[in-house]
């Protein structure tokens, strides 16, 4: 039993030549939502190069049990792991910074 051309036109191309598809217009309500949603300043914000704006991002590999208690510990507060990790360093430099007399 053939299976038939699966799509392709008899040039043998899946899809029609750029010439032949149709041109997409910008979503301009898409366009308008992102940019309200953009910070106003003209920061250089990434996390590729592992910082945001005046940040710098670090990735924390936890043991799965330390990774689970962080997640119960946080839903228990209503936050995220993220948001309490980051408040845990927060603190605990500040805690050494007055240690050292900073």
């Amino acid at each position: 039993m053939p299976i038939g051309s699966l799509g392709r036109n008899k040039s043998g191309r899946h899809r029609p030549p750029a010439k032949e598809q149709e041109e997409v217009l910008p979503d301009e309500e898409l366009t308008s939502y992102l940019a309200a949603l953009a910070p106003e300043t003209s920061d250089n914000e990434t996390t590729a190069g592992n910082s945001f704006g005046n940040a710098q991002v670090y990735q924390l590999r936890l043991q799965l049990m330390a990774n689970e208690q962080l997640k119960e510990l946080a839903a228990e507060r209503q936050t995220s792991p993220q948001a309490l990790a980051t408040e845990w360093v927060m603190q605990r430099l500040e805690w050494e910074a007055r240690q050292r007399g900073f």
